[in-house]
């Protein structure tokens, strides 16, 4: 499994996550190799994500796709680009 970590600073990270689940996570859930996505709402406007996929290339083009809404749906609310981590899963345990 690949996982992509964007780290976002929005101006409104209340009205991004409501536009993220009604607008972006039915989109990132048909990728190919789709396996799960988050958001965590942290301290200072922060938001993270994190996109994990069955193969690096669903991996990678999650962040494309992400690129791609982000810029179309949410710039006026983002400050900057994102922070990308991206690589394979190196521990997991799901319940």
């Amino acid at each position: 499994m690949y996982a992509s970590v964007r780290k976002y600073k929005s101006s409104s990270p209340k009205e991004v996550i409501k536009r993220v689940n009604a607008e972006f996570v039915p989109m990132i859930s048909k990728a190919p190799g789709f396996v799960s996505y988050h958001v965590v709402e942290g301290a200072n406007e922060v938001l993270v994500s994190v996109s994990v996929f069955e193969t690096q290339a669903g991996a990678e083009e999650s962040n494309r796709i992400a690129a791609d809404w982000v810029k179309k749906s949410l710039s006026q609310f983002m400050a900057g680009p994102p922070e990308i981590t991206a690589g394979t899963v190196a521990a997991y345990k799901t319940k």
